[in-house]
């Protein structure tokens, strides 16, 4: 699989009695078997706000790569994929549940998402050969 963008985003009222802007969207592009694909992650914001609560970061944004800020929001579907890779069958994903959103951060190598972020940038993509390679092993 090779992931070619992951980016967020807040949603924001487009009727005055919508309730979009409590809300975010996050989606990763990649490519499998020749066929380009985006899940969209549709979750709660106020999680964004509590992130320190599952995740060793404090505030956005979380790090830089190659001099491009990455922000929380932008890390969300690609947590949602590596900890569920069934996902990359689905469009769309709608979380509202906190403990299904931790449990997406639970155990992940945020050591190596750098990494994926400076390939995505440097516009060749990042060559995910297995989710496992993201997920801290009991030793």
């Amino acid at each position: 699989m090779l992931i070619k963008q992951c980016k967020g985003y807040e949603l924001e009222k487009e009727q005055s009695n919508s309730f979009e802007d409590y809300f975010n969207r996050s989606e990763i592009t990649f490519i499998e078997g020749g066929v380009e694909k985006t899940v969209h992650v549709l979750y709660v914001r106020f999680f964004e706000e509590s992130m320190q609560e599952f995740t060793p970061f404090k505030q956005d944004p979380i790090f830089q790569a190659d001099s491009s800020p990455v922000y929380f929001r932008d890390i969300v579907a690609l947590a949602c994929l590596l900890k569920n890779p069934g996902f990359r069958h689905r469009k769309r994903i709608y979380i509202n549940n906190r403990n299904e959103f931790a449990a997406y951060f639970q155990d992940l190598d945020y050591k190596k998402l750098p990494e994926i972020f400076a390939a995505i940038g440097g516009k060749q993509g990042y060559e995910l050969r297995s989710p496992l390679e993201f997920i801290v092993q009991p030793h």
